[in-house]
């Protein structure tokens, strides 16, 4: 199910000024420029039009009585799922600190009142070929399995995410936006001093049964804002084709697959809900069978097998 309001081949813009003189102005130029234009004018209106519909661009007045334009901005950023949409500011106030005030906010861009519709159109046309490039790049990622987020390192905010990466960091850490799960943010703390430096740092992996997550950095997208994306490994695939190598049965194959990764006796029974002595007995039967005596020697084996049949193995 889509999120926010049907798209036809149209940009949606919400414009927001309480002056229903500036709205009608601006509305009539930007439909008449092929956009579906929805207006608010007030603050409280604009979060619940922005929520609603998740407009691809907003232009934003300043200057509101109640909810001013620098709130409206700053509530939108702080919430995940309008925290990408660009916001071009419109203001009567030229001095510097109000500029400053509406960058600072969260908008992208501004322009001066009395408002000339072709600047603004020209301006919107910049900032959402970005956002639309953003936009693909972002369902691009989840259409092939990898979901994205944002997080800024200093707050822990998420900033945005892919359906996708809500799925799975809800599936392996329970979190929802804004929360950043604590491991990703610790993770990607202790590496941001490599990361400035772009080096890669070493992945991040979350387990569920013989279900991984895999994490990486993937590039910085602000002074404080980095794009994580994560890829969800099934290893079922491995855990029959160490069956197939080694003429194991199922069970067997489980079993060796997370002496493989290191478990003892005891967690490997919790996880697949048998008792330490039925675990014991396939260890001895899989030592046979592969002709070995340890537990090192048996998980040694299965991952050099494994890594000629799966080259991409992470292990």
């Amino acid at each position: 199910m889509k999120n926010g309001l049907e798209r036809g081949d149209s940009d949606v813009v919400l414009v927001v000024d309480d002056v229903p003189d500036n709205l009608s102005v601006l509305h009539d130029a930007l439909d008449e420029s092929g956009y579906t234009v929805l207006v608010a004018t007030s603050g409280e209106a604009a979060l619940q039009r922005a929520a609603q519909a998740l407009p691809d661009i907003v232009l934003l007045d300043a200057m509101m009585p109640g909810l001013d334009g620098f709130e409206v901005a700053r509530r939108l950023k702080a919430q995940a799922q309008t925290a990408h949409i660009p916001i071009i500011f419109m203001t009567g106030l030229t001095e510097t600190e109000h500029l400053v005030a509406a960058l600072e906010a969260g908008g992208v861009d501004y322009v001066t009142k009395p408002i000339k519709p072709r600047e603004v159109l020209a301006r919107m046309g910049v900032h959402l070929q970005g956002a639309r490039l953003a936009r693909q790049t972002r369902n691009a990622l989840d259409a092939f399995g990898y979901a994205s987020i944002a997080v800024r390192a200093s707050d822990g905010r998420l900033l945005w995410q892919t359906p996708l990466a809500r799925q799975l960091l809800e599936t392996y850490f329970g979190t929802s936006a804004p929360a950043t799960p604590a491991p990703i943010l610790q993770w990607l703390r202790r590496h941001l001093a490599d990361a400035e430096r772009q080096i890669e740092p070493p992945r991040l992996s979350a387990e569920l049964g013989a279900r991984r997550l895999s994490i990486r950095l993937h590039q910085q997208t602000g002074d404080d804002d980095w794009l994580i994306v994560m890829r969800e490994v099934s290893d079922a695939a491995i855990i029959e084709s160490m069956s197939l190598a080694f003429k194991l049965t199922a069970r067997e194959a489980e079993v060796l697959y997370w002496v493989m990764k290191g478990k003892i006796n005891r967690d490997i029974a919790d996880i697949l809900g048998a008792s330490p002595a039925t675990v014991k007995k396939h260890l001895e039967r899989i030592f046979a069978k592969l002709g070995v005596e340890t537990r090192t020697s048996a998980a040694g084996m299965a991952m050099n097998r494994i890594r000629q049949l799966h080259p991409h193995f992470e292990g």
